[in-house]
């Protein structure tokens, strides 16, 4: 069972990240505040769970929240700033739109910049610890689920609506075929070493 709030007198919000380990499109986070009494037995890791768990969720998380923000960082940030940068800046973003100010920051994850004026709390597999982490997670990953399913009718070829940017075989032989895209993360490893572009 996930945890409800980390410090019960703070008015907290949870924050998490999704994509971070694709070859194209955003990196994507999402904050959320949930209320201090809020339960949903079915809420856990967005990984964990199937895309229409994933999309039932998030209708009831954006009825349900206090706060909650979104945000997407571009491939061209990502090249810039490198992913680990991209991915904290993504959560700060989300955190910025949040209403009221949170007074504690739960992160997935052991490393964050931290946020002006606000005290965080790093957590490892803090998706399946915290009902707000996890809160997070499901709306960082359906909103760029979402994100690869619109630039997918631009490049059809590389199966992003199905793989969503991560390297799986199909995207990969469709990099081989077809090149690159203004999409694909030019600072990655797109294809293994022994190959080119």
């Amino acid at each position: 069972m996930l945890q409800p709030y980390f410090q019960s007198k703070k008015l907290e919000c949870g924050t998490d990240e999704a994509g971070r380990g694709c070859l194209a499109g955003p990196v994507t986070a999402a904050a959320v505040i949930l209320p201090k009494d809020f339960k949903n037995e079915l809420l856990t890791d967005s990984k964990l769970l199937s895309s229409s768990k994933r999309e039932f969720l998030e209708v009831i998380l954006k009825e349900s929240s206090v706060s909650f923000g979104i945000a997407h960082i571009m491939m061209e940030t990502i090249d810039e700033i490198n992913i680990l940068n991209a991915s904290i800046k993504a959560m700060h973003a989300s955190i910025q739109q949040l209403t009221p100010d949170p007074e504690l920051i739960l992160v997935d994850g052991n490393r964050f910049h931290t946020y002006p004026n606000i005290p965080h709390q790093c957590i490892i597999k803090g998706d399946s610890k915290f009902l707000s982490i996890a809160a997070a997670s499901i709306f960082a990953k359906t909103a760029r689920d979402a994100y690869m399913k619109t630039i997918d009718k631009e490049f059809p070829m590389y199966g992003w609506a199905q793989n969503k940017g991560y390297p799986t075989k199909a995207h990969r032989k469709a990099i081989r075929e077809y090149g690159i895209t203004k999409y694909h993360r030019q600072s990655f490893k797109l294809l293994p070493d022994s190959e080119g572009i």
